[in-house]
């Protein structure tokens, strides 16, 4: 048998042969580690083959040669071969790339393009779209370290002396060898997600042919132990059990449970061949031979297998022997010479089981006298650590050089010195070298190197990013281009060459990433000065060197080492000021610098290039000049001279240096401009303010607005002065992507976010507002911690005064400013600028034409003045056709001083104009001349005189859409606001309405506002279509809701659907009537801007298309054209006016807004309407699927119900008029579930309604409100709107009364609808002393004494709260109706109701009167005595009153015997409970009227008739048991229900529910008024004064035995004093105090109490004094407000431990449902106290209370990073305790599960297990915990523990035959440790 094995080492079928057949070869061969062996029987093979040459098979002949290696038993890169399947682990995952462990320490890297083919394909899609996919996961989510996976070697790249092995998980790479057929159920195989489907998932296992499906019930397990409770994703990779094969292989079912996965075997039934063994497969294997270096096994029956040194069992090494079974894991398979290794390591043999020893603690030790194990020939050698674990060197590693190598020093026992230079988690083993190079090498790893160290290495290669420097032969660093050297050199390859030595620093180390970056700059690598690598090193002037990484205006970025970074802001770049930072320094330029200041927590760092002797040049008699110089100080001011960034200026009379901005010089942007232009040295500028002083540095500003501010005292000096709601002048500081900041005078400043900053969309910002523009800011959020505060620049928030004087105001103060210009030109030299200031608007000129322009305008010369530019557009041309050199007269429009231009007009209708007086206030026809940014020319249509008027209203009315500019020609309305012409010459006005704008005619060629010749020669050539002419053009394409029409020019025109038909069928698609390619003949009816795809917001900001709105209605075809063209310009805001409440307009249906939940549609082409989803039907069926409904481009005929005009959109109705009247019948939303009460409903428009569960059905439910959530839609029918919030009803008979269905229950609005003897059904609303009280209407609760609930005695309440809790559903019978106090009795005895008993008959109790036989035997006089219901002080009160008439007179005469009898005679029943409830205490008002009830009932002598049920005897008799007890055994009487001392002071009474403490006043009839009043009328005798004073004294007796009683309690407020005088420690005294207030809604008294109890109780008493802050707490919560809460809160935390405080508001935030407080203070919480478990506990509890499990579980996560490890296990099982009480009790089972797996000695975690499994789980589950408990390996003591508990469980749930297995096993478990304890 052994010969037969040796013809196969490698593995296959072992073949049938006769022993005379077999080879001759010996046994002892198969040592594959035996080289002399092999190769003498190698020259004994070949002897045999030259004897017996004939007879060799051919077979044998080519049977090729065994590598060297291979024979060794040891993998290496040259054994290795594409196409090998082997078995590795991922030890690291990078962004596109894993690092797998192979067997004997070889290392392989699989890119992320061999996953899978579907994650591959995802990322080839996710490159195209150049944006990250939402459904690709990362590799670091689909493979973890320590993952087993089987992969294929795909490459095997040779690259500096070494091949790099490239691998594949790719299963058509790694399975592919399986074909569908060889598929069978049983079978482990590994795959890939391909596919997320409806009920699972598509699994790629690279079978061809096959579809694998993996079921969702098959993944859950999977999904919450290994995925960590999230969904597979495209490309994880999954170890999948066979669980069914359908179609031979065509289809196969999978499974990922891991109980099944990890206990998967190959058999020989699977049909595994050596063609398609996988790795990773475990098999039954027996020991064919075992030899020194390892094991040949044999396994499936034909196949043999190596197992090397390496992957034997430690455990068992030494011990093992032929013919032993052993389990072992297949490593791999060669795919030619099919040899196969495996492994017995025992983390291998459970398969989908990670392995968790990925790293060595070792790694980068130098070890010394490392005693060698063994040594193993051409393969390397192990050896032992001195923690007893093994170590492997392979053969190349054990010298320095092949030639120096000496096998006899590694002989076992032999000492060395190595160093740990990795480990292999694939072979478990250090892997150690003995080179000398690496023992003595400074670094091994990136992680030895530090930021800041010196490093010597050599150049490996130049880049063009720079130069790799190579450190040690695994660690490489790159040099960036820019630390080549101090200074940036070309050509870096003229100063080095490859292996050159070079001297480096370490910039920045990445040992993660194995990122090294590193600097030769000279000054930085030979610095003395200390290294800068953290932020908490940077101390104050402190001094180093660095680089600037970059310059800003502001300032340089300087950066260190480990990318350490700080500021260094322009004042301190040096002595003087320098303007330009980016002329003086360079990026990369080498600094020595000074730390001002360091915040580590913000890592943020200021810095300074001025050292102290720099500081020390400025003279001190310039700095105290400055310093006179206050922020909002006015002054006059010297022009020095002029800068890029403005002027520089000396402050008068000292000339102090400053600088006056450009921008500061006007409000006005671009007379800025113009001033600065004009103002040279010397001139002389006055009222100029100080806007900001620091460090010498002087900024001024000279804006009119600003200046104004600060004189009027309207300009903040500190953050505290500002307030919401105020409005500040300021000025743009800078402008962000997300916002503007706006800088005021105080040198303060706030954001003003995109949102804010106009009534108008913001596209970009800078279109809106520039740097250094004044504005108006209005404060609308501070927040003084952070000193930030928030803004609006909305013209609707800033807006005070009338537009119309805000714009005179603005444009009065550009005419000044312009004026002042004129002043400072005429006033120069140059003949130019004096012509320029002396011409003005409206001067007439004679010119000459010089030339004509690219853009048609004309070009003049004035012929005096030499150089001298006038120009006139086309427009001003006048229709003449001028030659150069024709003369002609010419209107003076404008002068642009700063281009030194003059614009004229030739149009007659100017030149010839008439002068005219002009009154203020008229209004004038005027026609625009000239646009300017500010500002506007105009001619009066019947003078022809110029006049100005602003186009902005003000400071921030910056920007104008292209519809909104105003266009040269176009006609407006003017009014005229001042008489005569200004210092310019212009008349100036205002524009009177918007409204009267109309646009240019089609004759004159439009000119628009601003200087972009691009948009004026795009219009020109592209002239737009008069409103009102006919056109024809071709149909281009049809849209849903509107259809383009190409016209003639390239102009596009668009007809709506309404334009279409004049009478449009209500359903139909008007536009489906026309077709493409059809000519149309269409009247222009208006014009509308529209962006194209070409419009771009940067690069194309003009690519905007004017589009002709058309109409081919017949009605607009037939009429004439509009005389009136301004009819189509309103805007769309004047046109929804148009639509009043309650019209009815035909609307196009756009789309369904599924987020929004409406309609919307179009009425006209720029009128849009909104339909509210409740809005559009009254059917269920069209509101649950609108869109399936509602067609789009469907006419829709809609009701306007509310127009929103602020929005520009129409909300309309499909259902008619939306009124919430009485009795309408409206759709409304579910938007909360209010339990035992009913539903809040929300309508359209925000209407609130609640629908009462009375109310919800005719016919009423056990659970009302089952089926009801919010977002339901549901038909409700308005019952009253008397009160804000609507009574509705879903009652089917009032939302539908058609149906006539069915009503089981009536409505029941008020006592009128109650007859006696009717029968009802309802809920239960509270079980009480006096009876059930049961509610019958929303509004009308009825009561049934407790004889009228059952015809059962029952002796204990409990039971009714057992059987009748709150909200049950009972039938009941109205026994009696009393309208005048609106009281019902009812009813719910069978006989009554005709319904069984409301307690079951199996509770075997008695009847009544059975019940009252046994528990009353004295006589019926006796039984009276008990408290009455309150329907017989009604019932009775007539007969009391009839009785005391009759016995009026006798009970005046007997009045002071009676009272003497009372005194001296003893009654048995009456008097004793006087006295006794006299004493000690006040009587209680129930108690006093029982008492005087039985007293009346005494003297009336009434029937029997008034027995009520035992429970009510029972309680008199026990209250008069109470009663008679003697003083120390009486009970306490009832305390405040407010306060609740037992339970933590829960105060759970409102402030609307107290009523003031007064006693109850009893009710008495007139007689005994009368009477009272008499006796003390009536003159009092001796023997009465006798009795009154023996009764006084008494009284006092009484009083004086009362305050001696212990059992006494207080009353009144001195009492109380008293008492916290004697025990001013106790809390429980203070609390009752503070109540005792509460009772009587005195809130500040009850504030006061406690406030003395803080200073009363000893500061001892921590506890005591805890409760009170508690108390004081609750009482702010309630009746407080946030800030008092607050208040007490923060003083709380300071004098008692933080945490219990923390912990108590919490819980006061909870029960008072402030659920969002609660969770901003746990967070607060967790930030304090992140190492308290009982915090995390706590919050995760909150969190699950809410139904926030997802919260909870990340919550778990954020603990374990925060708490020690030795907490974590306890957090764990506290976690799940939660969520077996409030969340998934699967979760919780697989997390007790996966710590128990853990740690299964932890007896606590397993007691709290069962616990929660007996009271949560099933008795199976409960009884699989038990058997695994006792099972375990545990002491005795704890055993017995566990076996007790099992066998109370069986006997309190099982039989008899498992309380006898119980036992068993427990003797079983005695037995077992007996005979281990004598062995």
């Amino acid at each position: 048998m052994a010969s037969q094995e040796d013809s196969f080492p490698r593995g296959g079928s072992k073949k049938k042969v006769h022993p005379e057949k077999a080879p001759q070869q010996p046994v002892e061969h198969d040592n594959l580690f035996d080289v002399p062996t092999e190769e003498g029987s190698r020259k004994r093979k070949r002897s045999q083959e030259q004897a017996a040459k004939n007879k060799r098979p051919k077979a044998e002949k080519k049977e090729p040669s065994k590598p060297e290696a291979e024979q060794h038993g040891i993998l290496s890169v040259e054994t290795l071969s594409e196409g090998m399947r082997l078995l590795g682990c991922v030890k690291e995952v990078n962004n596109l790339e894993l690092v797998v462990s192979l067997p004997n320490g070889l290392w392989g890297y699989v890119q992320a393009t061999n996953i899978s083919d579907a994650y591959t394909k995802k990322l080839n899609e996710q490159v195209d779209r150049e944006e990250p996919l939402e459904d690709l996961a990362p590799l670091s989510r689909l493979f973890q370290p320590g993952m087993l996976v089987r992969c294929a070697v795909s490459s095997l790249n040779s690259a500096s002396k070494k091949k790099s092995i490239r691998l594949s998980l790719n299963p058509k790479d790694v399975n592919g060898v399986l074909s569908p057929g060889s598929l069978k159920p049983g079978m482990l195989l590994t795959g890939t997600v391909h596919s997320v489907e409806d009920h699972g998932y598509l699994v790629d296992i690279g079978v061809g042919g096959t579809k694998a499906f993996l079921p969702w019930q098959k993944d859950q397990e999977y999904i919450k132990q290994k995925n960590k409770g999230t969904k597979l994703h495209v490309g994880q990779y999954l170890n999948c059990l066979i669980e069914e094969v359908k179609g031979n292989g065509g289809s196969v079912h999978l499974s990922t449970i891991q109980s099944e996965v990890s206990v998967a075997i190959a058999s020989e039934e699977q049909n595994w061949t050596l063609d398609n063994l996988l790795p990773g497969l475990v098999v039954k294997a027996q020991v064919q031979k075992v030899t020194p270096h390892g094991l040949t096994l044999s396994f499936l029956s034909s196949f043999t297998g190596l197992v090397d040194f390496m992957h034997l069992d430690s455990k068992k090494t030494g011990h093992y022997f032929q013919t032993q079974m052993v389990r072992a894991c297949i490593l791999s398979v060669h795919p030619r010479t099919k040899s196969v290794r495996l492994t017995l390591h025992s983390s291998f043999l459970q398969a989908g089981r990670p392995i968790t020893r990925l790293c060595h603690h070792l790694i980068g030790a130098v070890l010394n006298d490392v005693p060698v194990q063994g040594f193993f020939a051409k393969a390397g050698a192990t050896f032992r650590l001195k923690d007893g674990s093994l170590a492997y060197a392979r053969i190349m590693h054990l010298s320095q050089t092949e030639k120096s190598f000496k096998p006899e020093k590694f002989k076992p026992g032999n000492m060395h010195k190595c160093r740990v230079i990795d480990f292999s988690p694939m072979d478990d083993l250090a892997l150690l070298s003995l080179k000398t190079s690496i023992i003595e090498a400074p670094f091994l790893r990136y992680h030895d190197l530090q930021p800041g160290q010196i490093v010597k290495g050599t150049v490996f290669a130049l880049r063009s990013y720079g130069m790799v420097v190579k450190v040690t032969e695994q660690i490489k660093g790159l040099v960036p281009t820019l630390h080549l050297a101090d200074v940036q050199i070309r050509h870096p390859q003229k100063k080095y060459r490859v292996k050159d030595e070079v001297k480096c620093r370490v910039l920045m180390c990445d040992p993660e990433n194995r990122k090294l970056l590193m600097t030769l700059k000279k000054t930085l690598v030979e610095s003395s000065l200390p290294a800068l690598t953290s932020y908490k090193e940077a101390r104050p002037e402190l001094q180093t060197h660095g680089f600037i990484s970059s310059i800003k205006d502001f300032g340089c970025i300087v950066k260190f080492y480990n990318d350490v970074r700080g500021l260094v802001l322009r004042k301190e770049l040096g002595a003087q000021p320098i303007s330009a930072p980016e002329e003086v320094f360079y990026v990369g330029q080498v600094v020595k610098v000074t730390v001002l200041k360091s915040e580590p927590e913000q890592e943020r760092m200021l810095l300074s290039f001025r050292l102290s002797t720099d500081k020390e040049m400025e003279g001190p008699a310039q700095s105290q000049k400055k310093a006179t110089i206050k922020i909002g100080q006015l002054v006059d001011v010297k022009v020095k001279k002029k800068t890029e960034k403005g002027l520089e200026v000396s402050i008068l009379p000292d000339n102090i240096h400053a600088l006056l901005p450009t921008t500061h010089l006007s409000d006005n942007v671009t007379n800025s401009q113009l001033l600065c232009s004009w103002l040279q040295e010397g001139d002389i500028l006055h009222k100029v303010l100080c806007l900001s002083h620091s460090d010498g540095h002087i900024v001024l500003c000279r804006k009119p607005a600003l200046i104004s501010a600060v004189e009027s005292g309207q300009d903040p000096k500190v953050f505290s002065e500002f307030q919401p709601g105020m409005l500040l002048t300021g000025f743009v500081k800078s402008i962000k992507a997300y916002g503007v900041f706006v800088q005021f005078p105080s040198g303060l400043s706030g954001l003003a976010p995109k949102s804010a900053l106009s009534d108008k969309f913001v596209t970009t910002i800078s279109d809106h507002f520039v740097e250094g523009q004044t504005v108006v800011a209005k404060v609308t959020s501070v927040y003084e911690e952070k000193e930030r505060m928030l803004l609006s620049l909305r013209l609707s928030d800033v807006s005070q005064e009338d537009t119309a004087v805000s714009s005179l105001t603005l444009l009065s103060q550009c005419v000044e400013e312009l004026q002042g210009v004129r002043s400072l030109m005429s006033s120069r030299d140059s003949l130019l600028t004096q012509t320029l200031a002396e011409m003005s608007p409206g001067l007439l000129v004679d010119l000459v034409v010089q030339d004509m322009s690219g853009d048609g305008s004309l070009m003049f010369s004035n012929g005096s003045v030499p150089g001298l530019v006038l120009r006139a557009s086309r427009y001003h041309q006048g229709g003449k056709a001028m030659d150069p050199g024709q003369r002609t007269k010419a209107v003076v429009l404008h002068v642009d001083t700063l281009k030194s231009e003059v614009h004229v007009s030739l149009r007659q209708e100017l030149v010839n104009r008439k002068a005219k007086q002009l009154k203020k206030d008229t209004e004038h026809r005027a026609v625009i001349e000239h646009l300017e940014k500010t500002f506007a020319i105009a001619s009066l249509v019947e003078t022809g005189q110029l006049v100005a008027f602003p186009v902005t209203s003000h400071l921030n009315d910056t920007f104008r859409f292209d519809s909104e500019k105003l266009q040269v020609g176009q006609r407006v309305s003017l009014i005229i606001k001042s008489t005569k012409p200004s210092d310019i010459g212009l008349f100036l006005a205002i524009e009177s309405s918007v409204k009267k704008r109309t646009p240019v005619l089609p004759s004159v060629p439009p000119e628009p506002a601003g200087d972009e010749p691009e948009v004026v020669s795009t219009l020109l050539e592209k002239p737009t279509l008069p409103i009102g002419e006919m056109v024809t053009g071709i149909v281009k394409s049809i849209k849903a809701t509107h259809v383009v029409v190409t016209l003639e020019n390239g102009l596009v025109g668009c007809i709506h659907a309404s334009q279409i038909l004049d009478d449009v069928p209500l359903g139909s698609q008007p536009t489906t009537k026309l077709k493409v390619g059809k000519s149309v003949t269409a009247r222009v009816i208006g014009q509308r801007t529209l962006l194209t795809h070409k419009s771009l917001p940067i690069s194309h900001p003009s690519g905007a298309q004017t589009v002709s709105e058309l109409s081919i209605r017949p009605s607009e075809l037939k009429k004439d054209i509009s005389s009136d063209p301004s009819t189509h310009s309103s805007s769309p805001t004047e046109k929804l006016k148009q639509y009043p409440l309650g019209q009815t307009v035909i609307c196009f249906m756009r789309k369904f807004n599924v987020i929004k939940k409406w309609l919307e549609v179009e009425i006209t082409s720029d009128i849009r309407g909104r339909i509210p989803q409740l809005l559009t039907s009254l059917s269920f069926k069209v509101l649950k699927h609108p869109e399936k409904k509602f067609k789009i481009g469907q006419a829709l005929s809609a009701t306007v119900v509310g127009p929103e005009s602020s929005k520009g959109f129409l909300t309309l109705s499909l259902v008619g008029p939306h009124k919430l009247e009485e009795g309408e019948v409206a759709m409304g939303r579910v938007v909360k579930v209010i339990p035992k009460e009913g539903l809040q409903i929300l309508f359209p428009f925000g209407t609130v309604g609640k629908v009462s569960i009375f109310h919800l059905s005719d016919s009423y439910l056990e659970a009302p409100l089952e089926g009801f959530h919010p977002e339901k839609i549901v038909r409700c029918c308005v019952l009253s709107t008397k009160d804000p919030i609507l009574t509705l009803s879903l009652r089917q008979s009032r939302t539908n009364p058609r149906m006539k269905s069915k009503i089981e229950d009536p409505e029941v609005n008020s006592i009128k609808d109650i007859k006696e003897g009717q029968r009802l059904r309802g809920y239960v609303e509270a079980i009480k002393k006096l009876g059930v009280y049961f509610r019958i209407s929303p509004t009308l609760v009825g009561r049934v004494k407790y004889r009228h609930v059952t015809k059962y005695f029952v002796s204990d309440r409990a039971l009714y709260q057992t059987y009748l809790p709150e909200g049950k559903l009972l039938s009941a019978k109205v026994l009696r109706v009393n309208r005048k106090q609106n009281l019902v009795y009812l009813s719910f005895l069978p006989k009554d109701t005709r319904k069984p008993d409301v307690f079951p008959e199996s509770l075997g109790l008695p009847l009544r009167d059975q019940g009252k036989k046994m528990l009353s035997p004295q006589p019926k006089k006796k039984q009276t005595l008990e408290v009455e219901d309150e329907e017989d002080q009604g019932d009775s009160k007539t007969k009391q009153k009839a009785e005391k008439q009759r016995k009026t007179k006798e009970r005046k005469q007997q009045e002071t015997k009676a009272q003497l009898k009372e005194e001296e005679c003893d009654e048995p029943s009456v008097r004793p409970v006087e006295k006794s409830a006299n004493k000690g205490k006040r009587k209680m008002p129930e108690l006093e009227r029982g008492q005087e009830k039985v007293n009346k009932k005494k003297k009336q002598n009434l029937s029997p008739e008034g027995d009520d049920s035992g429970v009510e005897v029972n309680y008199k008799e026990e209250k008069e048991k109470r009663l008679k007890l003697p003083k120390k055994q009486q009970p306490k009487p009832t305390e405040v229900p407010r306060l609740q001392l037992s339970s933590g002071f829960a105060w759970d009474v409102s402030l609307d529910m107290l009523a003031p403490a007064i006693p109850h006043r009893e009710e008495s009839s007139d007689s005994e008024e009368e009477e009272t009043s008499q006796a003390m009328l009536k003159k009092k005798s001796k023997k009465d004064k006798e009795l009154e004073k023996q009764q006084a004294e008494k009284e006092l007796l009484r009083i004086e035995a009362a305050l001696m009683d212990p059992s006494w309690q207080p009353e009144t407020a001195d009492d109380f004093d008293r008492l916290v005088l004697s025990s001013p420690n106790s809390s429980i005294l203070w609390l009752q105090y503070m109540a005792f207030h509460l009772h009587a809604t005195e809130i500040e008294k009850a504030r006061a109490v406690a406030e003395r109890a803080l200073k009363s109780i000893s500061f001892r008493e921590e506890q005591e004094k805890l409760n009170v802050w508690v108390a004081l707490m609750n009482l702010e919560n309630m009746y407080g407000s946030k800030e008092t809460l607050t208040k007490v809160f923060e003083r709380a935390v300071q004098y008692c431990e933080p945490l219990k405080v923390f912990l108590q508001l919490a819980d006061i935030y909870t029960k008072s449902e402030k659920y969002q407080a609660a969770e901003e203070l746990y967070s607060r919480m967790l930030k304090r106290f992140r190492q308290e478990k009982t915090v995390w506990i706590k919050y995760g509890a909150f969190l699950l209370q809410r139904g926030q499990a997802d919260a909870s579980h990340r919550l778990l996560q954020r603990a374990f990073n925060c708490l020690p490890q030795k907490e974590h296990v306890d957090v764990i099982s506290k976690f799940a305790q939660l969520e077996f009480h409030l969340g998934d009790a699967e979760r919780a089972k697989a997390m007790f599960e996966s710590t128990l797996s853990s740690y299964p000695k932890r007896t606590d975690v397993w007691s709290v297990y069962i616990d929660m499994v007996i009271k949560y789980g099933n008795q199976k589950e409960v009884r699989d915990i038990f058997e695994r408990v006792v099972h375990l390996s545990l002491a005795p003591k704890r055993m017995k523990f566990f076996f007790k508990r099992y066998l109370d469980y069986e006997k309190q749930h099982g039989t008899a035959e498992t309380v006898q297995a119980v036992k068993e096993k427990a003797l079983s478990y005695v037995e077992a440790k007996s005979t281990l304890a004598d062995s």
